[in-house]
């Protein structure tokens, strides 16, 4: 019996879906308009930032901002070096070529994620490989994976391949879905074993923690996303983080154009990437991270908000943080139970209609038409949670009704 078909009961009676709309209501109040599904915050010193950007003329890749939005990014992640770049999909570019994934390789990912994980893969020439996820983490099944590379790999001279497809499998790239954090010990154990290149997709997920350390801090590779929607926006942007120096010296080299340094001449040793995070925005992201502690505070509190409202609510349950961690609550969900998760469409459009900007989760990764020829392992858990899941206002700046 897979993981998707015990989630609740089979019955159809209970559900009623003014009651959950009413849930949501009674958590943050009656909206004044529409409440956005993830909206940003700005109440600190981004203002003063921009203008003192704006006023030493370094707005573009090169300037103090940069380098001081770098330097709290290792501070906040505990991560050895911290690279801004343009936006979280360059990052998980730039990780995958760090990792040394090449053009006919394959590399293993939830078919659960936002699209950018998967077109980053495909940046590469690389194919992905989709594999199922948890319900308890919404991200990568360490289960699911262990089974799937059972069932199709084997080690070589020259690497782990698919024996199906004689591709060589170079990488796997778990996502941290919403902030909460996979099972990455178990996920990292089955990477050593098999020799493949862990990359942690963590732009999600800044300020969430696993095992009391800070996500994205514990694979060699992991990327960051400063999107407008995320908990801390530089407008767009993204981070390479690892704890190997050197290849953190590698990374910004790469994405930096593969320049030489040198006073005046233009040399570039290999192909590289225009990558570089402008310190226009790097300005806004040190604004940003300054109030960290107090977005993951409010957001922690919704959540809780959330949690307490659905507990009364037959049919549905609330997506909490995994055991073992904190999640930074990036965007709260509720999953319909599986008798329901017909009905979920007409919910959708009940809570917009009340101003509440919900939304479902991503089409799965191998029902587009782009990657649906895609070698993947059995996606019944994946596909239960698409059907039934329903993301709910998030940001940082709702209050809820017992503030």
């Amino acid at each position: 019996m897979s993981e998707a078909m015990v989630d609740g009961p089979v019955t159809r009676s209970g559900f009623d879906q003014e009651k959950i709309v009413d849930a949501v209501r009674r958590a943050v109040g009656t909206p004044n308009g529409i409440l956005g599904l993830h909206e940003p915050v700005f109440a600190g010193n981004e203002i003063a930032y921009l203008e003192e950007c704006i006023k030493s003329t370094y707005v573009s890749s090169v300037g103090p901002f940069v380098d001081r939005f770098e330097r709290m990014l290792e501070e906040v992640t505990g991560a050895k070096r911290a690279v801004a770049v343009v936006n979280g999909t360059a990052a998980l570019h730039a990780c995958f070529r760090l990792a040394g994934v090449e053009p006919g390789d394959e590399v293993i990912s939830p078919a659960l994620t936002f699209i950018a994980t998967t077109n980053a893969i495909a940046y590469c020439g690389a194919t992905p490989h989709f594999v199922d996820s948890s319900l308890e983490t919404l991200g990568m099944d360490a289960r699911a994976l262990g089974v799937r590379l059972d069932a199709i790999a084997q080690k070589t001279a020259t690497g782990t391949i698919n024996r199906e497809t004689g591709r060589r499998i170079a990488a796997i790239a778990p996502m941290h879905t919403f902030g909460h954090p996979v099972d990455l010990d178990a996920i990292a154990a089955l990477a050593n074993d098999w020799n493949i290149a862990l990359v942690e997709d963590a732009a999600e997920s800044l300020g969430s923690t696993y095992k009391g350390r800070a996500v994205g801090s514990q694979a060699r590779l992991a990327a960051l996303s400063f999107n407008g929607n995320k908990i801390v926006t530089t407008g767009g942007g993204g981070a390479i983080l690892t704890n190997d120096e050197e290849l953190g010296r590698r990374a910004k080299h790469l994405t930096t154009t593969a320049k030489l340094p040198h006073k005046w001449a233009f040399v570039h040793d290999e192909i590289g990437f225009n990558y570089r995070l402008p310190n226009l925005n790097a300005a806004l992201g040190c604004a940003q991270l300054e109030q960290l502690d107090g977005f993951l505070a409010s957001k922690r509190k919704l959540a809780s908000a959330y949690e307490r409202v659905f507990a009364e609510v037959p049919g549905v349950r609330f997506s909490r943080e995994p055991a073992g961690t904190t999640s930074n609550y990036w965007l709260n969900a509720i999953l319909l139970d599986e008798a329901y998760a017909d009905r979920r469409d007409d919910l959708l459009a009940a809570l917009n209609d009340a101003g509440f900007g919900a939304r479902p989760v991503w089409t799965l990764m191998h029902k587009l038409p782009m990657f649906a020829q895609s070698p993947r392992g059995d996606l019944s858990t994946a596909e239960s949670i698409e059907r039934r899941l329903i993301n709910l206002p998030s940001s940082a700046s709702i209050r809820t009704r017992d503030e």
